[in-house]
């Protein structure tokens, strides 16, 4: 069946396709009004060294130059950022910031690349969480990236690291206002269009098949030929038995 006898059929049982269509579409909205909402929040921070370096002079009459910390960065950085995502990932401390593994809010700590796998070749780290709720989604961003600054810190004290040599993390994005996250929903609704499309399809041509299978029932069959029984076929007797 072409494409124009498909519409024609489609057209021709409207009382069977728009129905079906109405229901399938109210069934989608319906969905996409019911499926939980998701927020996402977001913060960044990266990690810089003091402006007189990782190193403490061995001589106080010659102190070391001073830096700008946002254009000093070596390959120490990164292994910090790495140990400290590493800190901030634990399912102990996703717990206590209110996100446990295996719930319906989610926290990632990463360095912005895509797999976590991977040692940090930036000292940046990106802290997204989504939460069912907005209020939630902020709260628990905000809690991270002040709990990132005080693990590092903490870090750092345990090596017994001089203070002046300190990293410090300084935020470059802080917690966003959260967002709405659709495209889990929008995909439900699409789904659910698609299936509304082909039930109507399907349900046009069922009615189709069965209008015109009791219209051929209905219809009268072709006359048995001229001398021939109506039954089983055998010769009519139309003169006297003796």
């Amino acid at each position: 069946m072409d494409f124009w006898a498909t519409v024609s059929v489609l057209f021709r049982r409207w009382y069977v396709t728009l129905p079906a269509f109405v229901l399938t579409a109210a069934g989608a909205l319906g969905v996409f009004s019911m499926a939980p909402k998701t927020f996402v929040s977001t913060s960044a921070m990266v990690l810089t060294l003091p402006v007189s370096g990782a190193s403490v002079p061995s001589d106080p009459d010659f102190p070391n130059p001073r830096s700008n910390p946002l254009v000093s960065f070596d390959q120490g950085l990164s292994m910090t950022t790495s140990i400290l995502i590493q800190a901030l990932t634990t399912p102990e401390l996703a717990a206590k910031v209110g996100a446990p593994i295996g719930g319906d809010t989610t926290l990632k700590v990463t360095s912005g690349g895509t797999n976590p796998e991977l040692m940090p070749s930036t000292p940046f780290i990106i802290i997204t969480v989504e939460a069912p709720s907005a209020e939630l989604a902020h709260g628990i961003v905000t809690k991270v990236t002040d709990l990132a600054k005080q693990e590092l810190r903490l870090r750092q004290a345990q090596v017994n690291a001089p203070p002046t040599t300190y990293v410090t993390a300084t935020v470059v994005v802080p917690p966003t206002t959260p967002d709405e996250k659709k495209g889990s929903r929008m995909r439900t609704a699409v789904v659910m269009a698609a299936l509304g499309f082909f039930t109507s399809l399907l349900a046009a041509f069922a009615a189709e098949s069965f209008v015109r299978h009791r219209r051929a029932r209905r219809t009268p069959g072709e006359p048995s030929p001229p001398g021939l029984g109506a039954s089983n076929g055998a010769p009519l007797l139309t003169g006297r038995q003796g």
